[in-house]
């Protein structure tokens, strides 16, 4: 497009683009390999490096002719439709703008090399209707620099008439909200940077000047390209100002999926359980009591209690008199065996080993700077030695009462050094459920604390066995609505990245989510809304694989998945720095016919919508498992349903 904005077409300027799309291919591979190893994008370079290398050569090519389309614009569009035509493009060129909104709209077409304002006008209603938060940074990027320009006192002409503004455009959009989580610090950012893209554009203007080269995307690239660099210097990266990892090409939808798993996944943590089976209690949590102080403050020791609360039975004078000891210790999550300790005799109750602090100990590492330390093992009970590879899940060892340890119970902590006695830090448990009074309460991401009564969650084989949604599985469903039936199969598969999803034969959707064998979750939608597999995907959203009665869990869709889209386009504007949308997820586990010999579990779950806190619109399922799976899947939301009833293939 550079090459055909000035010269005239003919074999040789088709010859030149041939040549130059090779070009810049070259430039574009080497620089993957260049940057591309730091996770950074080449933007537009290659583009600006062959641009310039092919001006500098046809200024030598006699046989190029000078494109005289800029010159005798009217008459070529006199020929093509007439007096109307001419006067229509007029009166677009002319039409009354302030001069700042004129030149944004030239400065926006002049990324198409079109330098009018009707393509700049085009443009922006193309970028409207793609992504409302696009169009509202190219509006702060632009007038942040024009208004810099005439601070500063700047000539102004250089964006007027050679209309570079597309820099502080391109700049805007890439940090506020395309390689960045859109957020109030995003565009705080991409306000900071636009001043800096002005300097650079304008010392860059007057440098290449002389070469008569143009600067074209120069700016954007150089400042954008330091900024996502610098970034990966954090020594801890921050929510706030969060780098896009799964790229959708859409700030909204980065936004609301990264909103979505952030909280749901949290990608930067490891997944940590805990470290037994049944039902155990927090004796001291964080910030003890007794030895959880100081830079050990964030750990926890865990004990099993009988009904009456208490930890042993008859006098309590033998560590096998508690009930925790000799129990199971299980790895709380993935890794490798980091450090064994084995060989500590266990302590007469009341009489803590203090020379040997930490007693036999095993440390997992999860990864390069996560460590999980279980102490107080019984001696020569660990299964593990250094080096083995272990699953969340296997046991490790069993509960005793070595180290600093008066009674038997489990000390466990995470930490970032391999060595036992390392400071520890705050690290949430994944999700646990926790025992009240009047039933149970599923927790995320938390830290249980002193006196509560926690577990994993206690699977149901007839849970499991319906959502074992292994990759090669069929689903055939036949569906009733309006008095219609119709026959609907799905199929299960993985992507290149391992994600799990189903998809919908008939209507090509797709519904990616993770089952790790304890709790189900689904990650993404994609493909029509109102279709089976997505009211499948909104009533299963979240779904721990063990039956609790009358227990309720709740969670969040993401906003692009489930809102109304006018709704959403007036949300999108605003989305970085508040939600008037809020939908939201529950399930409740509503029959069981026996605990024991399970055949039949009804689950009852809900979306709804909540506008400005009010409720505005949702749907209720209702799904049934019996021993083949899950057999029906009701629809309902006041204006129609639907019944989904299990079929052979």
């Amino acid at each position: 497009m550079s090459l055909g904005i000035f010269y005239s077409p003919g074999p040789v300027l088709f010859v030149l683009i041939f040549l130059a799309s090779i070009l810049t291919l070259f430039i574009s591979v080497s620089l993957q390999g260049v940057i591309g190893k730091y996770t950074l994008p080449f933007l537009s370079v290659p583009f600006v490096l062959s641009a310039w290398i092919m001006t500098l050569a046809t200024r030598n090519m006699t046989f190029l002719a000078i494109s005289e389309r800029g010159i005798f614009t009217i008459n070529e569009l006199y020929i093509l439709g007439g007096e109307k035509f001419v006067s229509l493009y007029e009166w677009w060129n002319n039409i009354a703008l302030i001069k700042p909104l004129k030149v944004y709209f030239i400065s926006l077409g002049a990324i198409m090399f079109q330098y009018n304002v009707l393509s700049g006008i085009i443009l922006a209603i193309g970028l409207l209707y793609y992504s409302r938060i696009s169009f509202t940074l190219s509006l702060l990027g632009f007038f942040a620099a024009y208004f810099f320009y005439d601070f500063v006192g700047a000539d102004i002409t250089e964006i007027n008439y050679s209309y570079i503004g597309f820099n502080y455009i391109l700049t805007s959009i890439a940090i506020g909200g395309f390689f960045i989580i859109p957020s109030a610090r995003s565009y705080l950012w991409s306000l900071l940077l636009i001043p800096i893209v002005a300097i650079l554009s304008i010392s860059l203007y007057s440098l290449f000047a002389s070469a008569a080269l143009p600067i074209f995307a120069l700016p954007f690239n150089l400042i954008v390209l330091l900024f996502l660099y610098v970034l990966k210097f954090r020594v801890k990266p921050s929510k706030k100002l969060a780098e896009v990892v799964i790229q959708q090409n859409s700030p909204e939808k980065n936004l609301y999926s990264y909103e979505n798993d952030v909280e749901r996944f949290r990608y930067d943590m490891v997944p940590v359980r805990l470290p037994f089976y049944g039902t155990w209690v927090v004796a001291q949590g964080y910030e003890g009591t007794m030895t959880h102080k100081g830079s050990w403050r964030h750990a926890l020791d865990f004990v099993i209690l009988n009904q009456e609360g208490k930890q042993y039975k008859d006098k309590g004078d033998l560590p096998e008199d508690y009930f925790c000891y000799n129990k199971p210790v299980l790895a709380p999550a993935d890794g490798f065996i980091e450090s064994v300790v084995d060989n500590i005799d266990d302590n007469i109750i009341g009489k803590p080993n203090i020379r040997e602090n930490w007693g036999n100990t095993v440390i997992i590492r999860h990864n390069s700077h996560v460590y999980s330390s279980l102490s107080h093992l019984k001696k020569a009970s660990v299964t593990v030695k250094q080096g083995d590879r272990v699953k969340q899940g296997n046991v490790i060892g069993r509960c005793g009462n070595s180290g600093r340890s008066p009674y038997p119970h489990l000390h466990f902590q995470i930490q970032t050094l391999p060595y036992p006695g390392s400071y520890t830090v705050d690290y949430p448990l994944s999700y646990y459920m926790q025992q009240k009074e009047n039933g149970f309460e599923f927790k995320t991401y938390s830290v249980p604390e002193v006196n509560q009564a926690v577990s994993n969650i206690q699977t149901n084989d007839l849970l499991v066995k319906a959502f074992d949604l292994v990759p090669g599985k069929t689903l055939c469903f036949e569906v009733l609505k309006d008095g219609k039936k119709e026959k609907i199969k799905w199929e299960v598969d993985a992507n290149e990245f391992n994600i799990p999803f189903i998809r919908c034969l008939s209507t090509g959707a797709v519904a990616y989510f993770s089952n790790d064998g304890d709790l189900l979750m689904f990650r993404h939608y994609e493909g029509k809304t109102k279709t089976l597999l997505y009211f499948f995907f909104l009533a299963a959203f979240k779904v721990p694989l063990g039956f609790y009665r009358d227990i309720e869990i709740s969670d969040r869709f993401p906003l692009n998945l489930i809102a109304g889209k006018l709704l959403l386009f007036f949300q999108d504007f605003i989305a970085p720095f508040v939600k008037f949308i809020r939908p939201e997820y529950r399930l409740r586990y509503d029959f069981i016919d026996s605990e024991l010999m399970t055949t039949h579990i009804r689950l009852a779950s809900s979306s709804v919508n909540y506008f400005a806190g009010h409720r505005s619109s949702g749907y209720e399922f209702i799904t049934e498992i019996d021993e083949k799976g899950i057999s029906t899947l009701k629809v309902n939301n006041g204006n129609f349903s639907i019944t989904a009833t299990s079929c052979d293939d």
